[in-house]
């Protein structure tokens, strides 16, 4: 041994060991938990609305429908097409039909020759062309409000999808805050087991408990721990949904323990059923049904076109070539190009296809019976809305009735425990008495704190059904 009783200075005795070990283990924890940063219900709502994949596709979502408005009112913009062409060739006419199929034919113009003459030179055509549909009978107008309606549709979905996404965080924190306590319970329930067992263990050493008693005691440990054990994988379960609702990395979470000492102030709310985020978002359906359905029915009329073109040609054969004199042409590139001769044409016209009502008839009634089947998926989803806010004030009515009960349950839970094992360390009861008290208040600390978080989970309720989520975030940090 390298410690003897001639250097005391040195030697640290088992106790004292332990007890080093201890400070410096409970220092580190201090430690650990002053640098962990906690997260509150509205950072945990505010990281999930940035973060969270779905809200950022809905918002591209919504870009892109908003961009497609003004392609939308752009395509009310004439056609405008100017052209430059440069070629050479042969002038040989001849008499016969023609039928320039795909762009492959060949339609030159000059006199009728008996024989094939190969005399080329170079040509030049030069052209603007514009088209306008300046008039459309409301086909036009009515595609605009096409694109605007799945704008509305766009916005409302990603409202929604923010709305929603607040209540899955709020109540996958609440459920996590809660199993971390059911863990915090399960460990104190545990510690009290250890601590009843190590009397039994001393008893039935000195012969004062029988043998049996300390089997009983290590079967409720047993128990303890396996619960324990339950409640840390159930702690894991609802720590992984938080974070892949916040699309952060799944780890241990630090969350706020005011709820298990607070209920909300407020539970009433002024938002009726077709304000809630949801019913918004069937509503905007309906409504870009409605507009395509009229969209298709504007298609089958006419549109009235305004057009023209003006057209300037050069060419390198002479005015007065012919079959008889066939010299008078320029091989000359810059003879070719030059503009000699100018056209122009201007109208009017008005086209309309015929057969349209008969193909566009059964997209209409296609269309309507779509926008009959939101409608009842409004009417369903209204109706449920309306059911989940009458449960959502009975859940807070009960909830606030067990926030009064459970202390009354807890103080006499505890003080029936702390009896139960005076009286049996003095021999005055049995180990079942025990038991029973633990159960009692183990049960009792798991009641308390599901009250408090019923309360709050009520009030989610709530503010879900209602579409108010500010009823609910107001009340929270």
């Amino acid at each position: 041994m390298w410690f003897t009783k001639n250097k005391p200075e040195y030697f640290i005795g088992r106790r004292e060991l332990n007890r080093t070990i201890l400070l410096f283990g409970l220092l580190a924890g201090t430690f650990f938990s002053f640098g962990q940063k906690s997260l509150t219900l509205s950072q945990a709502m505010e990281t999930g609305i940035n973060n969270y994949q779905g809200i950022q596709a809905k918002r591209s979502y919504l870009n892109a429908s908003t961009l497609l408005v003004q392609d939308v009112k752009n395509q009310y913009l004439p056609n405008l097409i100017a052209s430059i062409q440069q070629d050479y060739g042969t002038v040989n006419g001849q008499f016969g039909p023609l039928l320039g199929f795909g762009g492959l034919g060949v339609a030159s113009s000059g006199p009728v020759n008996t024989s094939q003459n190969w005399d080329a030179a170079f040509g030049a055509l030069y052209l603007i062309n514009t088209n306008w549909e300046f008039f459309t009978f409301g086909r036009t107008r009515s595609r605009i409000q096409l694109a605007g309606a799945a704008v509305k549709k766009d916005s409302a979905s990603l409202q929604q999808e923010i709305f929603v996404q607040q209540v899955k965080i709020a109540g996958a924190y609440l459920n996590l805050l809660a199993a971390q306590k059911f863990v915090q319970n399960a460990d104190a329930n545990l510690q009290r087991a250890i601590a009843v067992q190590q009397v039994i263990l001393a008893r039935t050493k000195t012969g004062l408990n029988a043998g049996v008693d300390s089997s009983i005691a290590n079967a409720e440990v047993s128990k303890a721990k396996l619960s324990l054990i339950d409640a840390k994988n159930i702690t894991d379960q609802f720590s992984n949904q938080l974070a892949q609702l916040l699309n952060m990395v799944p780890g241990q979470f630090t969350l706020d323990s005011t709820f298990f000492e607070k209920i909300p102030a407020e539970y009433n709310t002024t938002y009726s059923i077709e304000q809630n985020p949801q019913v918004k978002f069937y509503q905007a359906r309906i409504d870009e049904s409605v507009v395509a359905a009229d969209y298709l029915k504007k298609s089958i009329l006419p549109g009235l076109n305004l057009f023209g073109i003006y057209q300037t040609r050069g060419s390198g054969f002479g005015a007065n070539y012919n079959a008889a004199n066939n010299y008078p042409y320029s091989k000359n590139y810059f003879d070719g190009i030059k503009p000699v001769l100018n056209n122009y044409v201007a109208g009017i016209a008005v086209a309309w296809n015929i057969a349209s009502p008969y193909k566009i008839k059964q997209q209409v009634k296609a269309q309507r019976f779509v926008t009959e089947a939101y409608r009842n998926e409004y009417d369903l989803i209204s109706t449920q809305l309306k059911d989940q806010l009458l449960l959502a004030d009975s859940r807070v009515q009960n909830s606030l009735e067990s926030v009064k009960e459970v202390p009354l349950q807890y103080k006499a839970s505890a003080d029936a425990f702390m009896q139960k094992t005076v009286l049996f360390k003095n021999g005055l009861t049995n180990i079942v008495e025990v038991q029973l008290a633990l159960y009692a208040l183990n049960k009792a600390e798991t009641d308390k704190c599901i009250a408090y978080i019923n309360v709050w989970q009520a009030l989610l309720l709530k503010a879900a059904a209602s579409g108010d989520i500010d009823l609910f975030r107001k009340q929270v940090k």
